[in-house]
């Protein structure tokens, strides 16, 4: 049997205590040849948050609650990884499926451009007609409504009532909360 990528259920929210627990017991094993874990994936991409003006740095997962893991599966490895804290089960339940081979390039690809230098994203979601107010710039404190969102330059287009009519204004994601 050749190693494979397979996916782990888990409690949401355990999915790095999965990673290091069973790490830890890989480590811990003495016979070591008849498990074979290759890798332990949880993918991650790091987010600005930003919440009362502050902007803070954070992981998010893409998909919370799945752990992936290439190996090859066998009785040993199956308990192994069935009986550490957290995990639920497999996907395929009690006979484990593995994930296709495309599955496991798009995998591999989110990974690797997560650990590129890029920007961390905005955490931030907008909706065209949602009121935000402004808190920053010369239109500090006033209220206006999303006519546009350009995701990808992270600036929003906010109409502003200014002595009785709509004046557009560009921001930028930060120039701007949610009332």
């Amino acid at each position: 049997m050749a190693n494979q990528w397979y996916v782990v259920h888990t409690y949401s929210g355990y999915e790095d205590r999965v990673k290091n627990s069973l790490e830890q017991t890989l480590s811990n094993l003495d016979n070591k040849d008849s498990v074979k874990i290759y890798r332990i994936l949880v993918p991650t991409e790091d987010v600005v948050d930003v919440r009362g003006n502050k902007k803070t740095i954070k992981k998010k997962k893409f998909f919370p609650g799945y752990v992936f893991i290439e190996m090859t599966l066998n009785n040993d490895v199956y308990w192994i990884i069935r009986n550490t804290a957290g995990v639920t089960g497999f996907l395929g339940g009690v006979k484990p499926v593995p994930i296709a081979q495309e599955e496991v390039k798009n995998l591999l690809n989110i990974v690797n451009r997560t650990n590129s230098d890029a920007k961390p994203r905005l955490a931030i979601s907008f909706e065209k007609n949602e009121q935000v107010r402004i808190n920053e710039g010369p239109f500090k404190h006033f209220v206006g409504e999303i006519a546009e969102i350009n995701a990808n330059k992270a600036k929003l287009r906010v109409m502003v009532n200014i002595f009785g009519r709509a004046v557009p204004v560009e921001l930028n994601f930060l120039q701007v909360e949610k009332v």
